[in-house]
């Protein structure tokens, strides 16, 4: 798949969570996730780096860090949920570089990669008060596994799932 950005000086980091460039990512996750749901940054911080590394490390998982200019400015990382399921996690876009279609772009690089470690499906889970998430996975052609007509705080965590096809080798899909 081709970057949807080759000309404006973005790079793809493979990064562990305990990273320096993973930082902000997290910094900001924990802001964000404290502004909706109520909670403290700190404890939403604490959260999420005490959870287990290497749930996104090789050959199972991976977290990914998108730069310019050497700045982090998105990333998200994948986990495996079973034999055949990755389970994206972790999708963000730094407050000052959105809606220039990062989160799309960070997408297809975890999509891909996910289908080279020969995962047939992607699931995941957003939270109610995320809409803008929502509508990113629904463009990005996910399918969501709740009914969409009943209000969001009632549904919960939002449930969705999208299939890939599997990799024969870096580059070539089958």
């Amino acid at each position: 798949m081709a970057p949807r950005f080759p000309d404006n000086g973005l790079r793809v980091h493979r990064v562990a969570q305990s990273d320096p460039l993973a930082a902000p990512l997290l910094a900001e996750l924990a802001v964000e996730y404290s502004t909706r749901y109520g909670r403290s940054p700190g404890l939403v911080h604490a959260s999420l780096v005490e959870y287990p590394a290497d749930e996104f490390a090789p050959p199972h998982g991976d977290l990914l860090v998108v730069t310019r200019d050497s700045e982090p400015v998105a990333g998200g990382a994948f986990q495996r949920h079973d034999e055949n399921t990755a389970e994206l996690k972790r999708i963000w876009t730094s407050r000052e570089h959105r809606r220039q279609g990062l989160g799309r772009y960070v997408l297809e690089q975890l999509e891909a990669e996910i289908a080279r470690r020969g995962y047939r499906r992607i699931y995941l889970t957003t939270g109610p008060r995320q809409p803008e998430a929502v509508a990113l996975y629904l463009a990005a052609g996910y399918t969501a596994l709740y009914d969409p007509d009943l209000p969001a705080e009632q549904i919960g965590k939002h449930p969705f799932e999208k299939y890939v096809r599997v990799s024969d080798s870096v580059g070539a899909v089958a």
